[in-house]
């Protein structure tokens, strides 16, 4: 596999204080299987699907316990431009550029209306071993409450070239790499509680989105949102019992029209 344009999602972890609580439930929701804790590197431990390494999970370091929530990363040609651009366009970097091993170079960021994110510049860890196939990455959009900031610095940042979906029931930018969309973002409406921060969220590929929902909740996942029908497919917003947001879709079942979209 190639290493990923700049800007393409290529990568996604979590921090959790109960690491085996976290493999038992997306073992059973997504059907995921773990590798071995890796020790040098915090206990660093990635899940795979079919065999493919599609995210990790890992506990947090000391004082940074909190609540979980997943981390979205970026790709990047040069970890420490990337920085550098975060800062000059408002965003904070909330780790330097740090290699990981041979491995790659990591960063951790906050874009200017609050999400957390992941820069990774890959080494021999390329990324995502698999988009798209059950217990994969497939998607993922920025929520939040100023669209405006967060349009100019992703754009910025990365070269992303805009569009946005022509419907006045719903804010909703999309942002292309050549010919891939790769990101979306949305504006959260008041149907979010104020505590609510900004943040990135991931979906994950799923056979049947309903059975998917009923196995999480049936765990103490909380339903958030649907399952709902689209033309994308149909997919559900959850909360894992530690609290960190994360959307499952059968992107096999889709219903309606796709929306109209024009270039910003």
């Amino acid at each position: 596999m190639a290493v990923q344009p700049e800007g393409t999602p290529c990568w996604a972890d979590a921090m959790f204080g109960d690491v085996e609580g976290a493999k038992r439930f997306y073992g059973d929701v997504l059907g995921w299987t773990f590798g071995e804790s890796s020790s040098e590197y915090g206990h660093y431990t990635q899940a795979y699907a079919q065999g493919k390494a599609v995210a990790a999970v890992v506990p947090p370091m000391p004082g940074q316990e909190g609540q979980s929530q997943w981390c979205l990363y970026f790709a990047s040609p040069d970890a420490a431009a990337t920085a550098e651009k975060i800062r000059e366009n408002g965003g904070e970097v909330l780790m330097e550029p740090m290699q990981v091993g041979d491995f790659g170079t990591m960063c951790l960021a906050r874009e200017p209306s609050g999400a957390v994110f992941g820069v990774w510049q890959a080494g021999v860890h390329e990324g995502f071993e698999a988009r798209a196939t059950p217990g994969a990455y497939c998607w993922a959009e920025v929520f939040t409450r100023e669209p405006e900031k967060a349009d100019a610095f992703f754009s910025a940042v990365f070269p992303y070239r805009m569009k946005d979906i022509v419907d006045d029931a719903v804010d909703f930018r999309m942002f292309d790499i050549g010919e891939d969309t790769v990101l979306g973002r949305m504006r959260m409406t008041d149907d979010f509680p104020p505590e609510v921060p900004s943040y990135i969220n991931v979906y994950f590929t799923v056979d049947d989105c309903d059975e998917a929902v009923a196995r999480a909740t049936k765990l103490g996942g909380v339903l958030r949102f649907g399952p709902m029908s689209s033309p994308f497919g149909r997919f559900a917003a959850l909360s894992d019992p530690q609290g960190a947001n994360f959307s499952v879709i059968d992107i096999t079942t889709t219903q309606g029209e796709m929306p109209r979209v024009e270039e910003v």
